[in-house]
């Protein structure tokens, strides 16, 4: 009784108690259930990439893949201003080969764009005999595109033809043998990551990152074609977008119209110059985590109708006066062309670099990001050997015209705003030097009547297609090229193309694949310095007035007009199905005993008391962001140590407390370090690391490497390893953070 009375007599307390604790209980996981979904609402889930439309039941099999091509960065000639004293002394970024390939199920294409001046035929008969050796007939010379972005900062010596090998040192077989092994790598690497897949086109403009350096002979152009366009200058851009059929980016191609020559003349570093910047900024966006030259996302850009393009955007001064050159041969009252320079639009060379890339990889970005046109159809391939020596151009029903022997003119060693020539040549000259033809026709025989009559109006200076001891001094057999995917069509010309002679190719071949409906909006893109270098091609009214890309149009002055004929015919053959019906064409000649003018290396010597790799000038103790670490180490010769692919001559280490070790934040591949190697006397030499310190840099202990070999000679020469490290030192956001 009595618990039951205490238990009756605290129910109505209990109870309210429970009511209470039960509400209570209810509001506050109904205000968590609010709160929870609120809270979800407001954070989105991780963005996963969503393709715009479903994937096409036949999707691409694509494959993207990248290699170091950089060979040997001291005493090479660096291939672009024909300047056999412009040699290579270090490492201003590393050179890559970037491959693309496209399976539409029954056929296949291969594009590839490196780091180099430009694809010489030897290069290309190389590269195309690795690949015969590796995978048979899979890749050949009808479905193999080779492009080079034009750097005037990449190494010479990979040339057949007399007139390359002189400016080059000769045939240098540790110079082309990198550009080969780099190439085969990064199509070796292309095929086996080959995955189904989808591809995306847009284009858009950049504007401000070119000029024409040549605008007096664009003016020569007719006046109605010229109205049809706003700029003397192409200022579009054109993106392909890579995934796989999950919408994860593989890699981003881009084609824009801009002279790589940043880095101008006076350069002696090897780089990948303005568009090789923005293939690095592309890259390291998309590859968190990786070094240069690593991760899986491939980004490349090409140069297009650049043949008249120059970055260099504030235009040519006289550096010895500061006055503006004179319009028409762009020449200085004292000096001549020499001191014609164009800059801009940085500081220097490195600064116009920068802006040029980031304005080039910036609108890439945009358009990768925005890209919704799907291509969608079949690959296909189209290539003839030409011999353009003797091509009859038909005009019209009545009248007929024909190509030339090869001859470069009088202006050709004037020179541009972008490097002049050291003599008193002037561009624009339609007159012969008596001087000058003198000491031609002495040492080399004058140029022909029938030459001399087909080239008319440029003054021959050197008749290269009479010129054929120990080789001949230019090709004869030239490659004419042509891709589509889907309705995208690339367009190999063997050359520089200028802006209006690259408007009437893209025209000619987009009239002639449009033809058949499955290319209605074909969009046809030009990519310049492919397979074989043939110089400059310009049209017959911009030839008349003989600037430098005139009087280096080799094939004079219906070379634009027979390249279009050509192109025409291979844009036809594909829109007709009727490829295999294409006529082979000459082949080209592959040249035995070719020879180097580059003596093998010299033994190396250190200052006395030293060794190599030792210090001689020492990091500061402590730098802040923004600022120069500089060490300066005893050198061995760069050529010593081989070929260097894939590997450093310099590692930027951050120390960890937590386990006690150094992690490589940079190598010689990185935008922010500077290799140079100085050559001293007696064989003596250094090698000066610079690390331009981002702002994005960790506070943190750090260090600089360097790595070599240095040549020794006993009986027979040794070669021996070395390596140097700077003292640590301290990054800090500001000097009072210590």
């Amino acid at each position: 009784m009595a618990r039951k009375a205490v238990c009756c007599g605290l129910s109505s307390l209990e109870l309210m108690l429970i009511v209470l604790f039960l509400l209570m209980t209810g509001i506050t996981i109904g205000l968590i259930t609010v709160l929870a979904i609120n809270l979800n609402s407001q954070t989105p889930e991780p963005e996963e990439p969503t393709p715009s439309v479903s994937p096409p039941e036949n999707p691409y099999l694509i494959g993207v893949g990248r290699a170091d091509c950089t060979g040997p960065v001291a005493d090479v000639p660096l291939m672009g201003y024909a300047n056999p004293d412009q040699t290579a002394g270090g490492i201003h970024t590393r050179l890559f080969s970037r491959a693309f390939i496209v399976d539409d199920g029954s056929k296949r294409v291969v594009f590839v764009n490196a780091d180099i001046g430009m694809v010489s035929q030897r290069l290309r008969l190389e590269v195309l005999k690795e690949l015969e050796l590796k995978y048979g007939d899979l890749y050949r010379q009808e479905n193999v595109i080779l492009s080079g972005t034009h750097t005037h900062s990449g190494l010479a010596g990979y040339f057949q033809y007399t007139l390359f090998i002189i400016t080059s040192k000769g045939y240098i077989k540790s110079s082309i043998q990198p550009i080969v092994n780099g190439i085969v790598k990064s199509i070796d690497v292309a095929h086996k990551n080959m995955r189904p897949g989808r591809i995306f086109v847009s284009k858009g403009e950049i504007v401000g990152s070119n000029l024409n350096r040549s605008p007096h002979s664009y003016l020569n152009n007719p006046e109605e074609e010229r109205n049809r366009y706003k700029s003397n200058t192409d200022e579009q851009i054109v993106t392909l977008k890579f995934t796989d059929l999950d919408g994860d980016g593989m890699g981003v191609f881009s084609w824009f119209a801009v002279h790589p020559v940043s880095m101008n003349y006076t350069n002696r570093m090897v780089s990948s110059d303005n568009l090789g910047y923005a293939s690095y900024l592309f890259e390291q966006e998309k590859n968190i985590g990786y070094l240069p030259g690593e991760g899986p996302f491939v980004a490349a850009f090409a140069t297009a109708n650049s043949g008249d393009v120059t970055p260099n955007t504030r235009g040519p001064y006289c550096i010895n006066t500061g006055e503006r050159c004179d319009y028409l041969n762009s020449s200085c009252p004292i000096g001549g062309t020499r001191m014609c320079v164009a800059f801009g639009p940085g500081n220097d060379i490195f600064d116009s670099t920068r802006i040029i890339g980031e304005n080039i990889y910036r609108k890439a970005k945009e358009l990768y990001g925005s890209a919704k046109q799907e291509l969608r159809g079949s690959v296909h391939a189209a290539h003839q050997w030409v011999n353009m020596t003797d091509v009859t151009v038909q005009l019209d029903s009545t009248h007929s015209v024909k190509t030339c022997k090869p001859a470069l003119g009088h202006s050709f060693a004037a020179g541009t705003i972008d490097g002049g020539g050291d003599l008193n040549f002037t561009q624009g000259a339609v007159e012969g030097d008596p001087f000058w033809d003198g000491i031609r026709d002495a040492l080399l025989g004058a140029p022909s009547k029938e030459i001399q009559e087909c080239h008319n109006p440029k003054p021959i200076l050197f008749s290269t297609g009479e010129m054929n001891w120990p080789f001949p001094w230019h090709p004869d057999i030239v490659d004419v090229q042509i891709i589509t995917i889907g309705s995208v069509a690339i367009v190999a010309v063997p050359g520089e193309a200028t802006t209006m002679s690259g408007r009437r190719i893209r025209e000619g071949v987009k009239q002639e694949l449009e033809k058949n409906a499955a290319f209605t909006n074909s969009e046809v893109v030009i990519t310049g310095l492919c397979n074989i270098y043939t110089h400059y091609i310009t049209t017959y009214e911009e030839y008349q007035v003989q600037r430098y890309e005139g009087a280096s149009t080799i094939y004079g002055p219906h070379t634009l007009s027979a390249y279009i004929q050509h192109f025409r015919g291979l844009a036809r053959a594909i829109a007709e199905g009727k490829v295999g019906e294409l006529p082979k064409g000459p082949e080209p000649p592959f040249f035995s005993n070719l020879f180097s003018l580059l003596g093998e290396p010299p033994v190396d010597r250190s200052p006395e008391n030293t060794t190599f790799g030792d210090v001689l000038q020492q990091v500061h103790p402590v730098y802040k962001v923004g600022e120069v670490a500089s060490v300066t180490f005893v050198a061995g010769n760069p050529r010593n140590s081989g070929e260097m692919r894939d590997k450093t001559f310099v590692t930027v280490e951050k120390f960890h407390n937590s386990t006690s070790t150094w992690e490589v934040v940079h190598t010689d591949a990185s935008w922010e370090t500077r290799f140079y190697w100085i050559k001293g006397t007696a064989n003596q030499s250094n090698a000066t690391v610079e690390w331009h310190i981002p702002l994005s840099a960790e506070s943190g202990t750090y260090r600089i490497r360097h790595f070599g070999h240095y040549k020794q000679r006993v009986i027979f020469p040794v070669i021996t390893a070395y390596e140097g490290s700077s003292h640590t030192f301290r990054v800090t956001k500001t000097l009072y953070s210590l």
